[in-house]
């Protein structure tokens, strides 16, 4: 039989932790959602789409640090829900994506969840090391960006054409 303390090295590598932390973050937050249906990176989509609607799938998924494959499978997800449309952008041909209704309903309703399963996932720490934890995640992440799969880059709402800006050069 092997000993915990073999394992030591392994369990105490930042990474491993990390990912167990993640891991306990997504079981906790699927608990609490259950009974909507909702997964933390649909509950990511509802809520970049709830304060920048209109935007495409590429700055969603930098908003969220998802890659394009994943940030397809989410927006697709949400739309055969009913939670989002997508429209083609003229003349583009990006897709933009917008809250319906039932999308932003679904959001509302589950903010107070997402808030309880962040209260659940830090109540083991003090406030302060609540603070102290995501000051320190928070360093960890800005310092090591460039390592990123995906780059973290918060949306701006797209700009609609004024009525008074020139129409194209003839």
């Amino acid at each position: 039989m092997t000993s915990v303390d073999a394992f030591f090295e392994l369990y105490q590598r930042p990474g491993f932790l990390l990912r167990r932390a993640h891991r306990i973050s997504v079981a906790i937050f699927e608990r609490e959602c259950a009974a909507i249906g909702l997964t933390p990176a649909q509950y990511g989509a509802l809520y970049v789409l709830h304060h920048a609607p209109g935007i495409d799938q590429s700055t969603l998924a930098r908003a969220m640090g998802l890659d394009r494959v994943t940030i397809l499978r989410v927006a697709r997800g949400l739309e055969s829900r009913g939670l989002v449309v997508r429209q083609a952008q003229a003349p583009s041909r990006r897709l933009s994506l917008t809250l319906t209704t039932e999308g932003e309903n679904l959001f509302l309703q589950a903010r107070p969840l997402a808030r309880r399963a962040l209260q659940r996932l830090t109540s083991p720490l003090e406030p302060a090391e609540q603070d102290t934890l995501m000051r320190l995640l928070n360093k960890m992440c800005d310092a090591l960006e460039a390592d990123a799969r995906a780059e973290v880059a918060p949306p701006q709402a797209p700009q609609l054409p004024s009525q008074s800006s020139p129409g194209p050069s003839r």
